[in-house]
């Protein structure tokens, strides 16, 4: 059976946490900041989980499945 590839945009977008979990980043952190409230944008920059409805795509172009 073939290799499966990785995904090169996938993989420099989610990271793997030390339990499993499939980590992003929040979106609309990157311009238009200054309407943007200091929590708001403090917020943005954790990262977050993969909701469970796309976790199954995201593994597949991670090349878990």
């Amino acid at each position: 059976m073939p290799k499966v590839k990785t995904n090169s945009g996938a993989k420099k977008r989610f990271k793997i946490s030390a339990s499993g979990k499939i980590r992003r980043k929040h979106a609309y952190k990157s311009h238009i900041l200054t309407k943007k409230s200091k929590k708001r944008k403090r917020n943005l920059g954790y990262f977050t989980n993969v909701d469970s409805t796309r976790l199954e795509s995201v593994k597949l172009l991670l090349g878990m499945k």
